[in-house]
């Protein structure tokens, strides 16, 4: 089977010829620039002193190119909004040197210049002549957003300031989408992932602080947020309705753009579940997103053949059901270091709908902390466990994070490919 083939077959919940494997075709699937510089190096990809692109500002993700998927045997390919979470392109690349001494290549306004302390911070659209929106403190792996929430007036929040953001996709978006989808499906055999449909994402944290923004309004702050789901229900619900509305026009125009070429599309990022439940009761999930995510993935289902992709972290084993009535097709990250997220528990009740992307070794233990050996044993678990009768891409839970050991990570991928 092509990789393609290979990915489709799994989705179609068949037991392809071999196991497909993501890394890097979502923005929740990556590696941090640091583990992949020791992996190329490992893999004698790249030397020491080579540089890896950074694809990813906020999460410091790096570039997953050709030559590794093809070591690897990786059987996805991105196709990502041109905009990272600053609201900067990735281009005009420049080098750096990160704090732990890995080279890398930037975007030209990412900001390299630190304080005096030696933190570094970001600016919307990279325009220092703004507040900046996140900060990595001297010696840390990623940024942090900074809250930039003004006073709230609850007379006169508007449904406006709070999906600023979120606006139609443009001629020049929808241009390049096109060519580049067709670029990927006619000389790849990839399966396609794409991401960055703005409209669907419903209250992704993420997004919240408006990172993108020079002089974000309403509810910008990340604990009045969550302190709004339920003291500002008909208010969001309108922010909701709203940004359902634009959402389903850029998957018309998006849709008339690449057609059938992409296999899979991320619809939503938002996480609701914690490490021990989840983040709100199933009750509030019916009132204030499943409405709109039944919505979506109804037109998605109707009008394409894309399957739809849902990342939420945490214990979310209580919203399954919803979920699966809601239309998602595809559930990420699989955190099966949560509360009552057992794999063979969610193989057995849940299979036969989602596609599983993910839950395939604990990147918050066995993969930072554990021996090679360990991570073997998970892996070949895991396998076992998710991959019955199709219904499973290989990928680790989340992104695998920074100072990962280097035996890990060819622990890791030896096991995938001797085993898949």
């Amino acid at each position: 089977m092509t990789s393609r083939e290979r990915v489709l077959k799994a989705l179609s919940h068949e037991e392809p010829d071999k196991l497909p494997l993501d890394l890097g075709a979502t923005l929740v699937t990556g590696i941090h620039v640091s583990s992949l510089h020791k992996l190329k190096v490992a893999l004698g990809l790249i030397r020491p002193e080579d540089p890896v692109k950074v694809i990813d500002p906020f999460q410091m993700l790096g570039e997953v190119d050709d030559d590794l998927r093809k070591v690897l045997g990786i059987d996805t390919v991105p196709l990502m909004s041109r905009e990272n979470f600053f609201g900067f392109r990735n281009e005009n690349w420049k080098p750096w040197r990160f704090f732990d001494g890995t080279p890398l290549l930037v975007p030209e306004k990412f900001n390299t210049i630190p304080d005096a302390e030696g933190n570094i911070y970001q600016y919307p659209r990279g325009d220092t002549s703004c507040a900046p929106c996140a900060k990595m403190p001297k010696g840390g792996f990623y940024h942090d957003a900074l809250i930039r929430q003004k006073p709230i007036d609850e007379k006169n929040l508007r449904v406006e300031d709070q999906i600023e953001e979120y606006t139609l996709l443009t001629d020049e978006d929808l241009r390049y989408y096109e060519e580049e989808a067709r670029r990927l499906y006619e000389e790849t055999d990839y399966a396609i992932v794409f991401s960055g449909v703005p409209g669907t994402n419903l209250g992704d944290i993420a997004f919240v602080p408006g990172l993108a923004l020079k002089d974000p309004k309403g509810i910008r702050d990340v604990e009045e947020w969550y302190v709004s789901l339920v003291t500002r229900q008909s208010f969001l619900q309108e922010v909701f309705a709203r940004m359902t509305e634009i959402g389903l026009k850029n998957l018309e125009m998006l849709h008339q753009a690449v057609g059938e070429r992409i296999q899979v599309i991320v619809i939503s990022g938002t996480d609701f579940g914690s490490q021990h439940g989840p983040f709100i009761a199933p009750e509030l999930y019916r009132k204030l997103f499943k409405p709109f995510h039944t919505k979506v993935n109804a037109w998605v289902h109707e009008h394409t053949t894309w399957k739809t992709f849902i990342h939420t972290c945490g214990s979310v084993y209580e919203l399954l059901p919803d979920l699966r009535e809601a239309g998602f097709d595809i559930l990420n990250p699989v955190q099966i270091s949560a509360a009552s997220m057992d794999p063979e528990t969610l193989k057995r009740e849940f299979g036969d709908h989602f596609t599983f992307w993910g839950g395939g070794v604990n990147t918050q233990r066995t993969l930072p902390f554990g021996t090679p050996e360990e991570v073997r044993e998970e892996v070949r678990r895991l396998i076992g466990i998710f991959g019955k009768g199709g219904g499973f891409v290989f990928a680790t839970v989340h992104n695998i994070q920074a100072n990962i050991p280097v035996e890990n990570l060819l622990a890791l991928f030896e096991t995938v490919n001797e085993y898949r």
